[in-house]
Formats: C-alpha cells, structure tokens, sequence
C-alpha cells in the first residue's frame, strides 16, 4: 500500500464540544493487485485525525472504492495505521 496523494481540511466544531482539532483526511492509495483490497475503480482512505495537545491519533477510517464512493469493510494492519498516522501528523505539520 502506497500513498499517492492526500487532501486535507480542518473541521469546524462550532459548539466547541470536542477537545483539541479535528481534520477530515482523503488518501489515494496505490494498492498491488495481488492484495485482497486491490480494485480496478481504484482506492480512497478517508480518515478523521484528532490533534489534541501534543498527541494524535486516527479518531475514525474508512477505505472506499474511488469510482463508485462504496465503503469496503477492511481494517489496517497494525505497521500500516502506523505508517498513515505518521503521514497524516505530517500533513497536519504543513498547515
């Protein structure tokens, strides 16, 4: 799994009812086509990243088929959450 490009936008919370930041992070990923989660339409994470204080964390993911918005019901393996956390601090960084 590979990333391949990124959006990012801060999410507002006008109530003020959670703590720290949140932001809504869309990754394109390049996945191998022997991998179970390989489609042709191609692959989307979208992820909710928490910022609070001086720790992050990927509050919420999903992975979804690119052409057609489907949500696919796979998980992370633990080194690859690791690898988009570290991807996404690094996005939060450049704000």
């Amino acid at each position: 799994m590979n990333i391949i490009d990124s959006t990012i936008e801060k999410l507002e919370d006008p109530f003020s009812i959670l703590t720290g930041d949140r932001y809504e992070i869309f990754l394109t990923l390049d996945i191998d086509e022997e991998d179970e989660l390989y489609s042709e339409n191609g692959i989307r994470l979208k992820l909710i990243f928490a910022v609070e204080a001086e720790k992050t964390k990927i509050a919420q993911y999903d992975f979804i088929e690119k052409t057609t918005d489907r949500f696919l019901d796979f998980a992370l393996e633990e080194e690859e959450e690791k690898e988009v956390e570290q991807y996404c601090q690094q996005l939060v960084e450049q704000l």
